[in-house]
């Protein structure tokens, strides 16, 4: 298995409430409150010890309620090589209703200096040998420039490193001019990084085309329920994920993600890197929390997820 490093830049403390259904201005009973150390990278880590890789952890947290953390990345097995920074890592609220829908309300996380960014820098100049890649994903704190993280990628890259980018807004256009390995975005994600619609399928293979000339190998769109779309110089692969009863939709594009990235580091066929990265995707969303949890289940999920040539219409 692969050795796997995870930057995630503003994680956050989720707590997710469930509830049969939001009445806003209302008083709501909740069915349960679940807290999870969480962010992108983090959530991508949890699903990538699962299928068995070596992971390691960085980022910044706030040394004011880290403790959740250590927790998470003992008992994972993480080697932990974030830098403390002052005040507190971000409350997020979920709130989780049982048709699915989830509100999210972000906190604004801490303030990271200069010289905790360099800090962080002269970290994964230390560790990043040895590593097979990285996966660079989440929004950006206060205090990190889109064109900060767009170096960080360069720098990463220039270690040998494959780069996995998955982040949206100004830190995705800046940082898909810096050529990463992989990116997985939304349409409407990657709509607004190029400054045009990329809805169509004859969109997304001209995007393609222009990414993978900027140096982007793997371009991997995702529909949510309507699928995922794969496009790779050699080939392009659609896959539809099987109907499952929705829990929450929190941690799914990580959850598929990790998938990917565990199937093209394993050496798998196109087509079972993504029929895999689905059926995790998908399982994702079927519970609240990060993680596979149950082996058998995801092997039924596997045999419902269709993969298919892309082809224009």
């Amino acid at each position: 298995m692969a050795r796997i490093l995870t930057v995630t830049l503003n994680p956050a403390l989720d707590l997710t409430v469930r509830l049969a259904h939001l009445h806003p201005g209302e008083v709501n009973r909740s069915q349960a409150l679940l807290t999870h150390a969480a962010g992108k990278g983090v959530n991508v880590a949890q699903v990538l010890a699962d299928l068995g890789h070596t992971v390691t952890v960085s980022g910044f947290l706030g040394e004011d309620n880290q403790s959740a953390f250590n927790a998470l990345f003992v008992s994972r097995g993480f080697a932990d090589a974030f830098i403390r920074v002052p005040g507190e890592t971000r409350n997020n609220i979920k709130l989780a209703e049982d048709d699915g829908r989830v509100t999210d309300l972000n906190g604004p996380g801490p303030l990271v200096s200069e010289l905790a960014q360099q800090a962080l820098l002269d970290k994964l100049d230390q560790i990043a040998v040895g590593h097979d890649a990285v996966v660079v994903a989440g929004s950006l704190p206060r205090g990190i420039s889109a064109q900060w993280l767009c170096e960080l990628v360069r720098r990463l890259k220039s270690r040998g490193l494959k780069v996995v980018l998955d982040t949206s807004g100004e830190a995705l256009k800046q940082g898909l001019s810096a050529g990463p390995w992989l990116i997985k975005p939304n349409t409407e994600e990657l709509s607004a990084a190029l400054g045009h619609d990329i809805a169509s399928l004859e969109a997304q293979v001209a995007a393609a085309e222009q990414l993978q000339a900027q140096g982007v190998e793997h371009v991997v769109i995702s529909h949510g329920a309507e699928g995922v779309n794969w496009f790779n110089p050699a080939f392009a692969l659609k896959a539809l994920p099987p109907k499952v009863r929705v829990a929450s939709t929190v941690g799914a594009g990580d959850s598929l993600l990790a998938g990917m990235l565990h199937g093209l580091l394993s050496g798998h066929p196109p087509e079972q890197t993504l029929r895999t990265a689905t059926a995790i995707g998908a399982m994702a969303v079927t519970q609240i929390g990060f993680g596979i949890s149950d082996a058998v289940h995801l092997a039924t999920l596997e045999s419902g997820v269709s993969v298919c040539p892309l082809t224009k219409e």
